[in-house]
Parts: C-alpha cells; sequence; structure tokens
C-alpha cells in the first residue's frame, strides 16, 4: 500500500491548479482511490482498496472557514487555480472564504467534489485525465 511520504513526493511536484491532472496520475499508480482535505488546516485522508486510509496531519496554521458558501465566486476563483494564477496556499485561503470546508477527490470515477461545513455539495467536477 501507498504512504504519506510517496504521496507527499507526487505532490512537492505540485505548482499550482494546472499540474492536478499529473498529480492524480501520480496518485493512480500508487494505489490511491480518493482523498479528503480539509480546508481548515490542510490534513488529507487518503483512501485505498479494502479501507485502508493514511492520514496526512494538518499542513497549515487554522484558517476560518466562512459558515454559508458562495458558489459563484468560488467558481470563479477555482478557474483562476486551475489556470495557474494561484498557489496551493492561495486556492485553500480562497475555498474557506467562500465556504468550503473541504473537498473529495474519488479517483476511481474521476470528480473532485466541493462541500460546506454542512457536508453540502457545493460543486461537482470532472477531473481531466
Amino acid at each position: 500500500m501507498f504512504t504519506i511520504d510517496q504521496i507527499k513526493e507526487a505532490h512537492s511536484k505540485v505548482k499550482s491548479g494546472a499540474d492536478f491532472p499529473n498529480y492524480i496520475q501520480d496518485l493512480i499508480i500508487l494505489g490511491v482511490k480518493g482523498y479528503d482535505t480539509f480546508v481548515h488546516d490542510g490534513s488529507v485522508v487518503y483512501f485505498g482498496l479494502n479501507n485502508y486510509t493514511a492520514s496526512a496531519e494538518e499542513k497549515y496554521p487554522e484558517i476560518k472557514v466562512a459558515d454559508f458558501p458562495n458558489k459563484e465566486l468560488f467558481i470563479e476563483l477555482l478557474v483562476k487555480h486551475q489556470h495557474g494564477e494561484t498557489d496551493y496556499m492561495t486556492f485553500c485561503t480562497h475555498c474557506a472564504q467562500c465556504g468550503i470546508a473541504k473537498w473529495r477527490v474519488n479517483i476511481v470515477e474521476m470528480t473532485c467534489t466541493y462541500f460546506d461545513k454542512s457536508e453540502n455539495e457545493i460543486l461537482i467536477e470532472k477531473i481531466p485525465s
């Protein structure tokens, strides 16, 4: 099974949202089936076969997630990130400002779903392969 060190190595190649599709390909090779990223501190839980999980602790000081989502602004900022205009920390800050509490990447379905604090789905995207 995969380790957090292997995932960190793959993630170290990501400089902006434009690098995300290649990162997903690296995770597929490692055997990752999906993961949840928690915006308030950057912690991540990765999922593999047979209920295998590996957790990465918080990556940055806690940021406050807005209580109510702003889907329109989030989409605007997400597009900028996907075009390489913002780095990861800026994207996380934008998520928090827009009320996005976590995102779930499902590598099997090739989707990324963004959730608010109440676990409501705010946006579901197809991941480009």
